[in-house]
């Protein structure tokens, strides 16, 4: 498809957006001709949006000259009200205090799990979440523990896809996960078991809302110890409990 084509009826607004929606947590330095790429716009027109983003600042370039989210955006982000991570960092650092380890809050966006907060330290196991970065929902302890208190037609529509599956042990049998799930809603959290990443594992609870779950706090560990998620269960329940009386 040529250039031409491919502009044809998009406003100047939403070419600027394409060109904002092309970075995420996987991209989050870009080439021009990979942002072109990406946006689906002409390298021309690229170039041009690109220059007017970096003189607003909204873009801006790191040594290696590729592009990057500018400061004047980052700052427009932290005017957006986020009532739930107010409410809800307070319990995500006594919980890391109390445990040292890795704790983090995510929401279900679409099909994903969106980070949206985090608490971690120097000697905590290196995890790949990371406040903004999405990932799937079912080698996730969070993303378990969201969808297992989704309504059953959005579930059904989860498992009939064709599932990822970063690691050998990543459960994507839709039969065992609907089994996983109803044990979730039962038990009243989520453990993973290197589904996600080779070498962590994790307990995760929904914190619930007149019965909806509105987010998942999970804690993340090395799978050398993953004998002591048990323990964490209860704490890890706790926090989430407390952040659910916050926001109700």
């Amino acid at each position: 498809m040529s250039g031409g084509s491919r502009e044809a009826g998009r406003s100047v607004t939403s070419k600027v957006l394409a060109i904002l929606g092309a970075f995420d947590a996987a991209h989050s330095q870009l080439t021009l001709t990979e942002l072109a790429r990406r946006s689906g716009l002409p390298l021309s027109t690229a170039h041009r949006l690109v220059g007017e983003l970096e003189a607003w600042q909204a873009l801006g370039r790191g040594p290696d000259g590729r592009l990057r989210v500018g400061p004047r955006l980052w700052e427009l982000g932290q005017l957006a009200p986020n009532r739930l991570q107010e409410l809800a960092h307070p319990w995500l650092q006594e919980l890391f205090a109390s445990t040292g380890e890795n704790v983090h809050l995510a929401v279900r966006d679409g099909l994903e799990v969106l980070y949206v907060d985090k608490v971690y330290g120097r000697r905590a196991v290196p995890i790949v979440s990371r406040i903004g970065a999405r990932l799937p929902m079912h080698p996730t302890g969070v993303g378990k523990a969201l969808l297992a208190y989704e309504p059953d037609w959005f579930v059904k529509s989860y498992l009939a896809r064709k599932l990822e599956r970063p690691t050998a042990h990543t459960v994507t049998e839709p039969g065992r996960l609907a089994r996983e799930l109803a044990a979730v809603r039962v038990q009243g959290y989520a453990l993973t078991y290197e589904e996600m990443t080779l070498g962590s594992c994790s307990a995760a609870a929904p914190v619930l809302v007149d019965g909806r779950a509105v987010a998942a706090l999970g804690i993340v560990l090395s799978s050398r110890r993953a004998r002591e998620l048990p323990r964490l269960v209860e704490p890890l329940r706790g926090a989430a409990a407390g952040i659910a009386r916050a926001m109700a």
